[in-house]
């Protein structure tokens, strides 16, 4: 399956393209964000992948769906940056990461605690 991937970074594909194959799907990637003026790039892709900065309120998915686009990955947890009632009126699936990885959640945490320390001595 062809997926149209949005907001990538080289390491997005570097992850995406040793798992892709061994699940028959191809991605194909778009540096910029989704939004209704990139939208049109997805047409003919049956799946979209988007990250959390994509745009997918109504108009966007409307043209996803136009264009065949049957799916919508999401790179993370959060949702909020979908109209979820547009996505279910017009057929679309939505899937996302179902939690934070608590290493990930760890490892900002204390980060951001050096942050600040180093901050204010």
């Amino acid at each position: 399956m062809r997926i149209a991937v949005f907001s990538t970074k080289p390491y997005d594909r570097l992850f995406l393209d040793r798992a892709a194959p061994a699940r028959g799907q191809e991605p194909v990637y778009f540096e910029p964000k989704l939004d209704a003026t990139t939208a049109r790039l997805a047409e003919g892709f049956p799946a979209v992948c988007a990250f959390v900065n994509d745009t997918l309120d109504a108009a966007v998915l409307e043209v996803l769906a136009a264009g065949g686009t049957r799916i919508v990955a999401l790179r993370a947890a959060g949702y909020n940056n979908v109209d979820l009632d547009a996505a279910a009126r017009l057929g679309l699936a939505v899937v996302r990461v179902p939690t934070n990885l608590p290493h990930s959640v760890s490892e900002l945490t204390v980060g951001l605690v050096w942050a600040l320390d180093l901050r204010f001595p």
